[in-house]
């Protein structure tokens, strides 16, 4: 490991750096005329903002720095949630992504009350924030101070926890969602580039050998379907598990669709859900090659911590000052996800609890509201970080967690969607699966009282909630049929959207566009079955 330390020009970069994003944070959102506009920038995203938001939310914070450490412990084969990514990012853009624009919804949960009722949708909406809390914001929190710590290591964690609160909390407090998307864009691009440039510099330290990367992954290590009992992914895994929990990510939290409802028309939504898939499969170049490329420069029997792996080949092999930069965007890029989350939480709470009540509030009222709620999950996050440091990957911990305790909530929304006889009983009882894939979590993950691998377990809590969900249904009366006509798909939907397009130009219809990036992912994920 090399010597983390900064010198001068770097941490004059870095302060630069800081103070330039949190200028145009600020400068960006400086307005806030209402709840509209602090929680969906006005709904007046374009596509990039709309695609580079989505990719900085979910993988320029913890899963940036997990994706290479898994690939230098594990191989490829973590690269399977990226590649399924864009596959749902395809159906989400195909045929569920109208439903939730056409009907101006402002959260999910929403979206649950028109399909089910009222009950669907405090359940729903609880849930997201309570696990945004412990998981997203509390996650980015630990990766952010865990930079911090291999640069300041004389400085407590909790100093370092609290740094990233305040810097990523600060300007959402300030300029709501409008800001988060707009330096959610410069990071993304930054560290986008940052991540080829790395590859670049260190796979040239091997000729650019190709044959050098299946040589050093681990056993096993070089495929995207390692053995069934893999203990890491096993390749059953990506039909048992890795495939719903990407629906849930990716369409049913909240969090992540927030930026698709501040598109300015469904056509950005479209383009901006398919540009955010596109860009998940180069991160096997960018992050987890690089992390495999590590096991021959540091050795894997000394590395206590593989999450700081691509920290490290910065140090090593990117020059002074442009390092500087690229901390500080990864530090920045850390605190997208916690900046998205508080904005998002908040988001929840104000218009899934708060503006459903008899009374009334101002629009000025609901954004002071909504700023003290970002400052009291600011601090909830803070306390809870510390406890990420029990788990021995940044990873494990999110996908073990999200696979026990979400997959009622992605049978639910799913069901309601392309079911039109799922009933409201059954879309309130399946949540109730909930508190047990919990339960579940906590004794096997945390106090080890069975053993079974998580991507499994995600099967079995997605059957007992079909089975719940299906059950249910059919012993139930089925919602009427004006209810539910206008948030279900059908044929007659697609048939519809056939006609509207016949118009548009090639570059234009985003079905054309659909077709090319999964050809592309085809391509891409052949060569590494087997």
């Amino acid at each position: 490991m090399p010597d983390f330390r900064l010198v001068p020009v770097d941490m004059l970069v870095i302060v630069a750096s800081v103070a330039a994003i949190i200028g145009i944070a600020l400068w960006v959102g400086r307005k806030q005329e209402g709840t509209e506009s602090y929680f969906l920038a006005g709904r007046t995203m374009v596509w990039p903002v709309v695609g580079f938001s989505l990719f900085a939310t979910q993988f320029a914070g913890t899963q940036y720095l997990g994706l290479a450490g898994a690939g230098f412990e594990t191989g490829i084969s973590v690269w399977n949630f990226e590649w399924i990514a864009t596959v749902v990012l395809l159906v989400f853009a195909l045929l569920i992504l109208p439903f939730y624009l056409q009907s101006k919804i402002t959260t999910v949960p929403e979206f649950l009350e028109r399909r089910y009722d009222r009950r669907a949708r405090y359940a729903f909406s609880g849930f997201t924030v309570i696990t945004a809390m412990l998981l997203d914001s509390a996650g980015a929190m630990f990766a952010g101070s865990l930079v911090l710590s291999l640069l300041f290591p004389e400085v407590p964690i909790g100093v370092h926890i609290a740094i990233i609160a305040l810097l990523g909390g600060g300007y959402v407090l300030v300029g709501g969602l409008k800001s988060v998307m707009i330096t959610d864009t410069i990071q993304g691009v930054i560290l986008f580039a940052a991540g080829a440039a790395l590859f670049i510099l260190v796979f040239a330290e091997f000729d650019f050998d190709w044959s050098a990367l299946p040589a050093l992954a681990p056993e096993d290590g070089f495929t995207v379907t390692p053995p069934a009992d893999d203990g890491f992914f096993p390749w059953p895994g990506i039909f048992t598990g890795a495939i719903w929990l990407s629906f849930y990510v990716w369409v049913t939290n909240h969090i992540v669709v927030q930026r698709i409802l501040a598109a300015k028309n469904i056509d950005h939504g479209r383009w901006g859900a398919l540009f955010a898939g596109s860009l998940q499969l180069p991160l096997l170049l960018f992050l987890i090659f690089p992390g495999i490329l590590a096991r021959d420069i540091y050795d894997p029997d000394q590395v206590t911590d593989s999450d700081v792996v691509w920290v490290a080949l910065v140090f090593d092999y990117v020059p002074v000052g442009i390092r500087g930069l690229i901390v500080a965007a990864l530090i920045f890029a850390l605190m997208s996800t916690l900046d998205s989350v508080l904005n998002g939480a908040s988001s929840l709470v104000v218009n899934d609890f708060i503006k459903t009540r008899e009374r009334e509030f101002t629009e000025r009222q609901l954004l002071t509201i909504s700023r003290v709620l970002v400052g009291v999950f600011m601090l909830v996050a803070a306390l809870w970080a510390p406890v990420l440091t029990t788990f021995s990957g940044i990873v494990a911990y999110f996908q073990s967690f999200l696979g026990y305790v979400t997959m009622p909530l992605v049978v639910v929304l799913l069901g309601g969607i392309f079911w039109r006889r799922a009933s409201v009983q059954a879309g309130v009882g399946t949540l109730a699966v909930v508190p047990f894939g919990l339960l579940a979590f906590f004794l096997g993950e945390v106090f080890g009282l069975f053993d079974l691998q998580f991507l499994y377990a995600t099967g079995i809590m997605l059957l007992l909630s079909l089975v719940v969900f299906v059950t249910i249904s059919l012993a139930t009366e089925a919602p009427a049929a004006e209810k539910v006509e206008a948030i279900t798909w059908s044929p007659q939907t697609w048939k519809q959207e056939t006609r509207e397009l016949a118009s548009t130009p090639w570059y234009g219809n985003y079905r054309v566009l659909a077709m090319v990036l999964g050809l592309v992912t085809i391509v891409a994920v052949v060569p590494f079955i087997g």
